[in-house]
């Protein structure tokens, strides 16, 4: 354990040495010489050897030997050299980092969205690749609990999602619309149907994303305002998983219309004319207010609302096959 006089002196070291002191230092040792590191950093010999001088009081150990009239390190110095070079590379590689940040055209983007969003993000990111491909760009597709908590831990630029949490210090911009749909295997008895109750929907088997899925959240709050409750059959944790099991014949189910190509275009599966659908959520794009944004993360910003904001769908209908027809 450390002794009093020495946690005192810890703290006076801390407190003590410069990075003017350690510059000083590593020229005296590069030069061997004073008076060349003098004419190096633009200074006076009498001014190096004080800042070497307060230099070696402050650690309390001479860092310099003469011998045969030539400049040495002693064993404190050599140490103090190796510190000298580890201080200075991290110092360059924060202002190389610093350069790339204020760089529109380099750097890193980390954003996290709801799995959803997968069959949106990556066919947006296409072009905005080919404007700037020397940005990295990290994705991650999570469910809106798992979301909420890399919020809380600030582990993302910024983040998309349906329901942003309401707090005051989240600033929040519009991305783009999702509908949900209420969809079923092609052959299935409703699908002639040119309306379809919502008590009807309850008598089905239904199966569901997972707990903490922003499509499960969005139907039960529907059936909530109705005073109805869900029937759920089987419970998946993915929107492919869950539209094999429509497939499989296993049940009906509610997605997002953009998660059902190709299985619309090729009439595996049918959107059914339900009472209270299309549920039309909007994804949001939320972050920190206080958080800095740098000029990527900017760009990237502007760059998806631009494409998306305003697409939303205002002619949703139903063909006469009770299939989805877009906008």
């Amino acid at each position: 354990m450390d002794s009093y006089l020495d946690l005192i002196h810890r703290d006076s070291l801390l407190n003590s040495l410069s990075l003017e002191h350690l510059r000083i230092f590593e020229a005296t040792v590069r030069h061997r010489s004073f008076t060349r590191a003098a004419a190096e950093l633009f200074t006076t010999q009498p001014s190096v050897s004080r800042h070497i001088k307060q230099l070696t009081e402050t650690i309390g150990l001479p860092l310099f030997e003469y011998v045969d009239n030539r400049i040495h390190l002693t064993k404190t110095g050599e140490e103090l050299l190796v510190i000298y070079q580890e201080i200075f590379q991290h110092l360059e590689n924060f202002e190389n980092k610093v350069i790339d940040l204020k760089d529109i055209k380099h750097g890193q983007l980390k954003v996290s969205a709801v799995k959803t969003t997968k069959y949106v993000i990556p066919k947006l990111l296409l072009p905005f690749c080919e404007l700037y491909p020397d940005i990295k760009i990290s994705l991650e597709f999570t469910n809106h609990e798992a979301l909420l908590t890399r919020i809380q831990k600030n582990l993302d630029d910024f983040y998309i999602l349906g329901y942003p949490p309401t707090k005051e210090d989240m600033e929040v911009k519009p991305f783009l619309d999702n509908f949900l749909v209420v969809v079923a295997p092609s052959n299935h008895p409703l699908i002639n149907k040119s309306h379809i109750s919502l008590e009807s929907l309850a008598a089905e088997q239904l199966i569901m994303r997972e707990q903490g899925s922003e499509t499960r959240m969005a139907v039960e709050m529907l059936f909530a305002e109705h005073g109805m409750k869900m029937q759920i059959k089987l419970e998946v944790n993915s929107n492919n998983a869950t539209k094999q099991a429509v497939l499989g014949g296993l049940g009906i189910t509610v997605l997002s219309i953009h998660s059902l190509n190709p299985e619309l275009q090729q009439n595996q599966l049918s959107v059914l004319n339900v009472e209270g659908f299309p549920i039309i959520q909007q994804w949001k794009i939320i972050y920190h207010k206080n958080k800095w944004l740098s000029p990527i993360v900017n760009t990237f910003l502007e760059y998806l609302q631009k494409e998306c904001v305003g697409n939303r769908c205002e002619n949703f209908s139903l063909s006469p096959n009770n299939s989805f027809k877009s906008c």
